[in-house]
């Protein structure tokens, strides 16, 4: 299957690690930042083939793992009034809110329901007009277009009982504000091939330049993060600073120009605080005042929704890649998939799900 078999032959990946090990003469820390990228290094071994002395530090890209705890504070008090009907990817409705989750909501009577498309939450809106209907809009800019075209469509047909309570995050000031950290220990980056789809890969030159760090755009198969992990070793051991593409098939410069000029009519960039890392300036996006009438928050007045942080769980950790899912002392016995105390072991892109499903339950408890 082209574009898919091709980025999974073992004869290359055998090539492609050989050629790294070739290129390794100290130690390097790379920092892959997606949670794609993330599950299939762990799937697939990579990160145990690799030479010694290069190490891969997991990132804070899973849009899920990120969604600050007020905001799902927020959501499960809207989604538990009457009249209302929340709509949420699925991958929300197990996240732990202060003291519940989605799935607890409509247990006790809400009205949630899982949606594959921002598309759809308004087509719910439009067969149920005597209900308020709300879109919980989360992730990067990969899933932001959709959010904006959806608040756009209703804007222009006049629906009066559609909103969003919106939560997008922009991922290259995040990637600056690990760069930036004392804390760092990172190297290189590879930057989510996703991502770059939309917004291109330009807006990394700048914090390549500030940061003097190599960021490589990669892709998500086997063979696509190797390539992204030998660019990157290459620029390291020559001194080298720059923005590259490894994910051409898919990736331009100048990213996708109708996406962008729907983010910029809907969306305003803001402040915002990422789960367990903290307010990141310039991370977020909020609806323009253009839209302020479909802003979820401000129709349901639920700014002031007090928010309990579990004590025990080092999401953040995690996320801002200080440990592995496995250092922490709750993982696979207190925070289990079933049973998690953190966004990370919820989310199909989480880093402590990949360790779960790929290594711990693989070897057992005991392993």
């Amino acid at each position: 299957m082209k574009y898919l078999s091709e980025f999974r032959d073992p004869e290359i990946a055998q090539s492609l690690l050989a050629r790294i090990e070739a290129a390794v003469t100290r130690p390097w820390a790379v920092m892959e930042v997606c949670g794609g990228q993330t599950h299939s290094i762990i799937r697939y071994g990579i990160d145990q083939l690799l030479p010694e002395g290069l190490s891969l530090i997991h990132g804070p890209g899973c849009p899920v793992c990120v969604t600050p705890l007020e905001m799902i504070d927020r959501s499960l008090a809207i989604a538990a009034r009457d009249g209302v009907v929340f709509c949420s990817f699925g991958d929300m409705l197990r996240v732990p809110g202060s003291s519940r989750d989605l799935t607890m909501v409509r247990a006790e009577g809400g009205d949630v329901r899982v949606v594959y498309s921002p598309l759809d939450a308004l087509a719910i809106a439009r067969d149920n007009l005597d209900r308020e209907v709300v879109f919980f809009a989360v992730g990067f800019e990969t899933t932001a277009p959709a959010t904006a075209m959806a608040v756009h469509v209703a804007r222009r047909e006049g629906l009066g009982n559609f909103s969003m309570l919106v939560s997008h995050v922009l991922v290259p000031p995040a990637i600056g504000a690990i760069a930036a950290s004392a804390a760092s220990r990172v190297d290189g980056f590879l930057a989510a091939g996703h991502v770059c789809t939309v917004m291109g890969s330009a807006p990394y030159e700048p914090l390549s330049e500030l940061h003097q760090v190599p960021i490589v755009v990669t892709g998500f198969e086997p063979v696509d993060v190797l390539d992204g992990i030998r660019r990157c070793v290459r620029q390291l051991e020559s001194g080298r600073h720059e923005v590259e593409n490894a994910y051409p098939r898919a990736v331009r410069r100048d990213g996708n120009p109708a996406a962008k000029a729907m983010l910029d009519d809907v969306f305003d960039v803001c402040d915002r605080r990422w789960r367990g890392i903290g307010v990141i300036p310039a991370s977020g996006w909020r609806l323009s005042e253009r839209y302020a009438s479909f802003d979820a928050e401000r129709r349901f007045d639920v700014a002031d929704v007090q928010v309990e942080e579990p004590a025990r769980c080092r999401a953040g950790d995690v996320l801002q890649g200080l440990i592995t899912p496995d250092e922490c002392e709750c993982f696979g016995g207190e925070c289990t998939p079933r049973n998690p105390l953190g966004a990370p072991m919820v989310s199909s892109e989480g880093a402590c799900a990949a360790y779960y499903q790929y290594r711990y339950q693989y070897r057992g408890a005991d392993g």
